[in-house]
């Protein structure tokens, strides 16, 4: 039983202001949105992360904050920065991207790979001190881009406090998805969930409902002890009528789970 709540992240809607898009989340009966850290609340802005926070409290939703944090790129000065808004936005969890952004798993040499593995226990220790868990994004161009890429880089964290946001690679075929979900599903948080090809054309949740289904079904055992979202992210068009009929999607997909 994977036990996933519906939750929204707020990069499907950059252009809309925070109070609408918890207007968005509570009419869709969403259960947590994952603040985009580049555009709703930048690390640093302490006002808009308290009162965004106030504004989800008040909803009853629960908060993640999806950071573009990226070490190497950024340090641990970085990081205790973006922590800081996490954890005055009432957040649990902060996502960060593992690696430079944009750069194959496979251009990294070893030694390359071994100093963010450090960086990233670094911080890790910082976050648990604060109480927040941190979740790598799992996505092509990063560390995690692959099944053995993400499970080397987590074995080599080395620290209980990281886990995985994992989505499927755009297109990836369920047969795929599968074997990648019972490799490493243990250290599964989160997942993204959106129906996209691999030419990254977007299209209704409805027609990906089997997939996701049979995925989140597949969901091992993890050690994750805290509440876990599959947290929509895109829709066609940016429609909020699109969002409602996902949001509508994903509702019947994680109610048959439960049943």
């Amino acid at each position: 039983m994977s036990g996933f709540e519906p939750a929204l992240c707020t990069v499907t809607f950059r252009s809309l202001p925070p109070a609408q898009i918890v207007r968005l989340a509570t009419e869709a009966n969403l259960a947590a949105i994952e603040w985009a850290g580049d555009v709703h609340v930048i690390p640093g802005d302490d006002e808009a992360a308290l009162a965004i926070g106030g504004l989800s409290r008040a909803a009853g939703l629960a908060t993640s904050f999806g950071s573009y944090v990226s070490p190497p790129t950024d340090d641990i000065g970085a990081f205790a920065k973006a922590l800081d808004t996490t954890v005055r936005l009432d957040a649990s969890n902060i996502r960060i991207w593992p690696g430079t952004r944009w750069r194959d798993s496979a251009d990294y040499s070893e030694a390359e790979r071994r100093a963010v593995a450090v960086l990233i226990r670094e911080m890790a220790a910082e976050a648990e001190r604060a109480g927040v868990t941190i979740s790598l994004e799992y996505h092509p161009q990063s560390l995690t881009d692959t099944t053995g890429s993400a499970e080397r880089l987590i074995e080599a964290i080395g620290h209980d406090n990281v886990y995985l946001c994992w989505q499927p690679r755009p297109g990836l075929p369920i047969e795929e998805a599968l074997a990648e979900i019972a490799r490493i599903g243990q250290h599964v948080s989160h997942v993204h969930v959106f129906a996209w090809d691999r030419e990254r054309n977007r299209y209704p949740l409805e027609t990906a409902s089997s997939y996701w289904r049979s995925v989140l079904a597949a969901v091992p055992a993890s050690r994750w002890k805290g509440r876990r979202f599959a947290m929509l992210e895109f829709v066609p068009e940016d429609e909020q009528a699109a969002f409602f009929e996902d949001a509508a999607t994903l509702h019947r997909i994680l109610d048959a789970q439960a049943a």
